[in-house]
This record gives C-alpha cells, structure tokens and sequence, in this order.
C-alpha cells in the first residue's frame, strides 16, 4: 500500500458535528483501489454519511454503495457485484495505551469499527474504502465456477474435506 490513501478525504474533527459527509471516487481513485483489492474495475463508489461529534469522538453512519467487477474465485471469469450496506463507522483519538502490531487484543462487537486518529484530523475516505474492502467476498464463484472445477479435475467444495469420507460410507449403507 501506498503512503497515501487512494481515497483520502481528511475531516477536521472540530468541524463535523451535525454535517452530512458524500464520499465520490473519481475514476483515479477508483483505478487506483480496484488495483489495492485485486478487483478487475471499479465502476462507482460513493458513501452518504452523517457525522455526529461527542468531544473528540465522531461518528460516520450511512450507506455504502459500489460497483465492481471481480474474478471468479475458481474460473477467473468476470463477475459483476453492486455492494449496497449500511455503514458505521467510529473515528476516536489516539492514545499511549493503544496496542501495538503484536500485542493480542479482545474486542467485542461494538469496537470492531473504531478507527484511532491522530490530532485533529481524520480520514473518511480511507475508512470509506476499508469499508469496501470489507464488502468484497473473497470466494466469490460465477455461474461457470462449476464446470471449470471439473475441467482442472477438483470436485465440488461439498464433495472434500473430513465430511466427504463419511457420505461415502452413509451412500454404501443403503
């Protein structure tokens, strides 16, 4: 990743509260995160939120909306997707205790979506396209998924693993 975000868009936290916030990727920045999440192309991206300011904490919720082209997990075909979710996203300051890159930490459900800033600026865009990074499946198969399994001589996923065995055995019973 780059030192610079592809879709940065800095917030001075002093001046949120009770403001609207649109989040548009221009064709660069949506080249440049279709590259960051190994995705054919990025068709639109945009994010409607309204921020909401308690001291230093801000909140960002609205809807994330995309359209992308993405390879087949298993054929490599390309597979069209439109993301469409809510988003909620929690900006809080830095501080000392933060843990590092090594410390292992618990965090319960409502933390998963805090992002630590530092000063008094964040960046909506970055948690705007980690938001989208969250949206895209990984193991996302197309309609010729199938046939190119039994091309390259793979069964189905239902057909290996630790239950496979047994099937077998519950087919011959019978």
């Amino acid at each position: 990743m780059t030192d610079t975000p592809e879709l940065s868009r800095l917030l001075d936290v002093r001046q949120v509260e009770g403001k609207a916030a649109r989040i548009l990727a221009n064709a660069e920045e949506r080249a440049a995160l279709a590259k960051r999440f190994d995705l054919v192309r990025i068709d639109s991206l945009s994010a409607d939120l309204d921020l909401t300011r308690d001291d230093r904490v801000v909140e960002a919720r609205g809807v994330l909306k995309a359209q992308f082209i993405q390879s087949c997990a298993v054929s490599a075909e390309d597979i069209a997707v439109t993301v469409d979710e809510p988003v909620y996203i929690r900006f809080i300051p830095e501080t000392e205790t933060q843990p590092g890159a090594d410390d292992e930490i618990e965090i319960d459900a409502e933390e998963l979506d805090e992002i630590p800033y530092a000063g008094h600026h964040f960046d909506l865009g970055e948690a705007v396209a980690q938001s989208l990074g969250l949206a895209i499946d990984p193991y996302l198969t197309g309609p010729n998924a199938d046939a190119a399994r039994k091309a390259a001589g793979i069964g189905a996923p239902e057909d290996q693993g630790p239950f496979a065995a047994l099937k077998g055995l519950a087919d011959r019973s019978q």
